[in-house]
This record gives structure tokens, C-alpha cells and sequence, in this order.
């Protein structure tokens, strides 16, 4: 008699809720059997919610994870079609993942242009800062008041 898992055990071991594996369930990757009101998964079961785990972390979607599965299924040991197949999913994915990095390294050159860019213009806006005060003080200097209005001149 080969092992089976409860729900609980395999939620632990994969450190997944069980409304996840209720889920994979649900979109016809775990094939539980019943015993009662409870669900009781199989080793194929666990190899399956695995690989699910392990697909999801490469990209692929849950459509393509239970395509792989259905192929594996119609022959019991893989085919050249299951392998084929997967090929083609792994040769999708690089290209978008290498897509994703050249997006990111021009986001990146970008965002380093705008810093540039608005670090050049804090600094002349401070340098004109410093100018106008200072010929304020030079006004302020040469009149011999300050550079503050008088209070006969404010209404």
C-alpha cells in the first residue's frame, strides 16, 4: 500500500494553506480520493503538487502545468510530445524573462538620466538662490539699508 497525505500534511510540507491545494484541486492538478468528508492525496498526488510549486516558481502558468500533466497522463512514462512540449514552454519563458531584463536595464537607465537630471536642476536653482541673495546684499550694501522694506513704504 503506497503513502498518503492529508490535506494538513502536505499544506506543512509545502508551507501552502490548504485553500491553495483546495485550489490546485479545484483546477484539476491533485485528483484527492475521499474517504468520508476528508481528502486523502496520494505520493502522485504530492509529486504533482510539487511540481505545481515548482512551475509557478519558473512561470508557468496553471494551464500549461496541467497541459504538462495531461501528456504525462495519456502515457503513463512521458513522451517525446510531453517533452517536446516542454521545451518549447522553457524556450517561451527565457525569452520573456530576457525581454523583462532589457525592459529593466532601460527603466533603469532612464530613472539614473532622471536623477541626473533633477540633481543638475536642484543645483542651479540653489546657486541662483545664492546669487539673488547675495546680490541683495550688495544692493543692500552699497544703499546702505537693508534689504528688508521700511515700514513707510507699506500701506
Amino acid at each position: 500500500m503506497s503513502k498518503t497525505y492529508s490535506i494538513s500534511e502536505l499544506a506543512s510540507e509545502f508551507d501552502l494553506t490548504t485553500r491553495s491545494i483546495r485550489f490546485y484541486e479545484d483546477q484539476e492538478l491533485l485528483h484527492p480520493t475521499r474517504r468520508g468528508q476528508t481528502r486523502v492525496y496520494s505520493s502522485k498526488d504530492r509529486v504533482r503538487l510539487k511540481l505545481t510549486i515548482r512551475g509557478k516558481r519558473l512561470g508557468f502558468s496553471l494551464a500549461e502545468i496541467r497541459e504538462l500533466f495531461e501528456l504525462w497522463d495519456e502515457t503513463r512514462s512521458g513522451s517525446k510530445k510531453q517533452l517536446h512540449l516542454m521545451l518549447s514552454k522553457i524556450g517561451e519563458r527565457q525569452a520573456a524573462l530576457e525581454q523583462q531584463m532589457k525592459d529593466i536595464k532601460m527603466v533603469q537607465l532612464e530613472l539614473e538620466s532622471a536623477e541626473i537630471r533633477c540633481r543638475q536642476a536642484l543645483e542651479e536653482l540653489h546657486e541662483k538662490e545664492l546669487n539673488e541673495k547675495h546680490s541683495e546684499e550688495e544692493r543692500a550694501g552699497s544703499t546702505g539699508k537693508s534689504s528688508a522694506p521700511s515700514s513707510a513704504t507699506m500701506h
